[in-house]
Order: structure tokens, then C-alpha cells, then sequence
């Protein structure tokens, strides 16, 4: 069957037309309903900056001209901008670990830490060679961390120790820690940093480390140290010293040597007439040192009794710290405070949490008026065990401090260093920074200073 040569010129002119029209609507469509560009030319092309919000004005205008290129970036004053990394301040931390066994705590402790760090981290630590021997293996296996991490050793021998308490001339303790303990009175003389947290070896964080470094923004112009306050305790015989714990504290480096906080020998013969704060503050607390050698042989709980006396003699020195970052398994009940039970929000120990919130009989939980939220926990008074997470008690499932912080214990001590790696895309910077660093205390660079030729 063959169409006439007529017909077949009408189909073929009414398809033509019909392919016109539908390209004539498409035009028209665009025209009318996309947005529309400013002119451009093949050199040049112009992108017209954006209207400010209206509570926003404009700070600065920069035209950035290309080869074929020409764009306008509008910059507005107070517009909300997002922290660079490099604008981080590093979180610093101040630590003393003495021994095989205290180094292998500190190790756990600076694991949590970097587990849960948001930025730069500084880590001073006051050691020996036993405690830095139990440190090294873990920190050896972390070589891209996701934020930096700067290590610093401090190494004195023992007879420096002893010699800088000598240089004191009243300190004296029986405590288990030793001179070595004592030395948490000297950190801002060795570590010439302005400020520091420093944190017992024998805890651990489950939180961000940033939220206590932004404790010290709340700290008034003439703090220099904050740890926690218990105002209902007090043993007569420690002076009341377990009012406070030395176990986390803030403390201003620069304020404390500013202060002079601690004397020396070679302070006394400084004729400016700067006298060292702790003495008066001393000799408040305990009385007159015994006169056979000038010691206190009075003070117990170590360190934390001469913190004390400082503390309760300066209170305007004196910032007290939040119970979160000070739940203790010496108070066995770590103020109530546990893990949750799975995701539920109708557990007993959630409703008895909301009620702890108008529970004025609860002196713990309302002595800061809110209920505590656990970012740091301290193991200590678990006798018995080299290392606080080989205890006893932890393998017993009806022991109560078992019960509520067990498995948060066994999580971290299990987390692999290896996992603490991230993917490292600027191979420029260094992700670990480890040195050892002379140590001379403050009042030996004073003497230095000091000295006639």
C-alpha cells in the first residue's frame, strides 16, 4: 500500500509543524519560570552577592578577579563562623606517676583522655624512669591520633625531690605517695605552663577532657585552684583536710607563681621582701612546725593536708570544682550515681534520679543545687591490688561499686590503643610530639637569676 505523493507532503509539513510548536513551548516555559541569570560575556561573569539577614550588616566586600573568573564574597560583621582546629586551645594536663604500678595507671587515665578529646592535648608528666617505662608502649602504638597530642617527660632524680622539700623546710608526710606525692605542691615550679588539670593516676575519664579545661572560665580574678568541697565532712584528727580531694584540680600556674605559693631557702634570701604564701597558711592550720627540725609532723592524707591549709587560709584563691568531676569510690556510693539500664527512661534508678532533684534532704546531690553528671571517675580506697582495676571487688557481681561501675570499667580498660588511630591527611604536621624536658625548679631559676658573678 502506497500513499499519494500528496498525502505524504501533508504529513510530513503538519510533523514539522508540530516539532515547532513543541520547541516554541519549551522556550516560552523557560522564559517565563526558571530563574533568571545576570548578563555575562564570554571574559567575564558576575555573581551578584547576597542581601545581608536583617540583623546583619556588611563588614567587607572582596572582588576576586580570575583569567575568566570575576567573584564578590560579602563578609558580615558578627556572622556566627565555625572554630578552625587550629584555633583550639590545647587542653593541658599536669600528672605525677612514681613507680611500675602508677605508670601503668597513668597509661589508662591518658588512654580515656584521648579517647574522648575534642582538640590539642599537652601531657607534662612528673615521672621516673619505672613510670615512663609503663607509659611508653601504649602512647608508641597512637601514631595519627585525631587531634595532636604533646607529650613533655619531666625526670627529676629522687635527691632533687628531696632536696626542693628540703629547700621548703616544713613539709613532712607518712603518706603512701611520698615525696614523690608531694610533689603535686611544685607542678607550676617545673612545668612552665600558665595552667593545668591535674587529675590522680588512679581515675578515668568518660567524657570530653574539654568540659573541666572550661572550668576555669568561671574562675574569679584572684582564683588560682579548684577542687571539690565537702563542707559536711571533717576528721578532726586530718584537720578536716577530707573537706577537699587533691585527686582533680585546676590550677592556675601562673597565679600560684605569681603567689609564690610554696618557700625555699633560696627565696628567703630575696631582699625585694616577696615572701612565700604558704607559710602563715601553715602555721594556721597546724600550729608551730616542731622545733627539733621545723617539720609538721602532724599533717596526714599527705599533700591533700597542705592543700588544705592553703585553701581554707586563701579562700579567695579557692574555686570550688563540680562533684562531676569528682565521683569517688571512696564514697561508695558515688552519690548515687551509676550507668543507665539499657535505653529505657521508666527505670527505677531514672525516676529516682528526677526525684534526687527536689530531694533537699540529699546533701550530696543539692549541695550545688543540680544532680551530678559523672565525666570523671576516681578508683581510689580499693586496698589490696597493684593496679585499681585488678581489684577484688570488680569480679564479685553483688559488689554495689561493682554493680554501678563495672562495665564502664571494663570497657575502658579493654579499648585497643590501636583504635585510637585516625587517617592522617596532612603528613605535614606532627600528630605526636614526645620529649624529655631538664627540670629545675622555679626557685633554682630565681637563684640563677639572681646570683653575682
Amino acid at each position: 500500500f502506497r500513499l499519494p505523493r500528496r498525502t505524504k507532503i501533508v504529513l510530513l509539513t503538519a510533523g514539522a509543524i508540530a516539532v515547532s510548536i513543541f520547541i516554541f513551548g519549551r522556550t516560552l516555559y523557560s522564559h517565563n519560570y526558571e530563574p533568571q541569570t545576570p548578563p555575562y560575556s564570554k571574559l567575564e561573569f558576575e555573581q551578584v552577592p547576597p542581601q545581608p539577614p536583617p540583623h546583619l550588616s556588611p563588614e567587607l566586600t572582596t572582588t576576586l578577579h580570575a583569567p575568566t573568573t570575576t567573584e564578590t564574597t560579602t563578609v558580615y560583621k558578627d556572622a556566627p563562623s565555625t572554630p578552625k582546629y587550629e584555633q583550639l586551645e590545647p587542653v593541658v594536663f599536669s600528672l605525677v606517676a612514681w613507680s611500675k604500678s602508677s605508670g601503668a595507671e597513668l597509661s589508662l587515665l591518658i588512654k580515656s583522655i584521648l579517647m574522648y578529646i575534642t582538640g590539642p592535648v599537652e601531657l607534662h608528666i612528673l615521672c621516673d624512669e619505672e613510670a615512663k617505662k609503663a607509659i611508653e608502649p601504649g602512647l608508641s602504638l597512637v601514631h595519627s591520633p585525631t587531634y595532636e597530642v604533646k607529650v613533655r617527660y619531666y625526670m627529676p632524680t629522687w635527691d632533687e625531690i628531696v632536696s626542693r622539700i628540703e629547700r621548703e623546710g616544713s613539709l613532712f608526710t607518712e603518706h603512701l605517695a611520698g615525696a614523690p606525692g608531694l610533689m603535686k605542691l611544685f607542678l607550676h615550679e617545673i612545668m612552665p605552663v600558665k595552667k593545668a588539670i591535674f587529675v590522680d593516676t588512679d581515675a578515668l575519664f568518660i567524657s570530653d577532657p574539654r568540659h573541666l579545661w572550661g572550668e576555669f572560665k568561671s574562675f574569679k580574678s584572684t582564683a588560682g585552684i579548684s577542687l571539690t568541697s565537702h563542707s559536711d565532712f571533717g576528721t578532726a584528727e586530718w584537720y578536716n583536710a577530707d573537706r577537699i580531694c587533691s585527686c582533680v584540680m585546676l590550677l592556675d600556674f601562673e597565679k600560684l607563681r605569681e603567689i609564690r605559693l610554696m618557700d625555699s631557702s633560696l627565696y628567703r634570701q630575696d631582699s625585694s621582701g616577696l615572701k612565700a604564701a604558704s607559710p602563715p597558711a601553715f602555721k594556721a592550720k597546724f600550729g608551730a612546725p616542731d622545733p627539733s627540725d621545723g617539720k609538721y609532723h602532724n599533717v596526714r592524707l599527705g599533700d591533700q593536708g597542705y592543700w588544705w591549709a592553703i585553701v581554707d587560709y586563701f579562700r579567695d584563691l579557692w574555686e570550688p570544682l563540680s562533684f562531676d568531676y569528682e565521683v569517688s569510690s571512696c564514697l561508695m556510693e558515688m552519690y548515687e550515681t551509676r550507668l543507665g539500664e539499657g535505653m529505657s527512661f521508666h527505670t527505677p534508678q531514672f525516676v529516682s534520679l528526677l526525684a534526687l532533684q527536689f530531694d533537699a534532704k540529699n546533701s550530696l546531690i543539692m549541695k550545688q543545687g543540680k544532680v551530678i553528671r559523672p565525666k570523671l571517675l576516681h578508683f581510689n580506697c580499693l586496698h589490696g591490688a597493684d593496679l585499681w582495676w585488678e581489684w577484688i571487688g570488680w569480679s564479685d557481681p553483688e559488689n554495689k561499686l561493682s554493680r554501678r561501675w563495672g562495665a564502664a570499667v571494663q570497657y575502658h580498660v579493654g579499648f585497643k590503643w590501636i583504635w585510637l588511630n585516625r587517617f592522617s591527611f596532612d603528613s605535614s604536621i606532627p600528630k605526636i610530639d614526645i620529649q624529655i624536658v631538664d627540670t629545675l625548679f622555679e626557685d633554682q631559676k630565681f637563684a640563677r637569676q639572681h646570683s653575682t658573678p
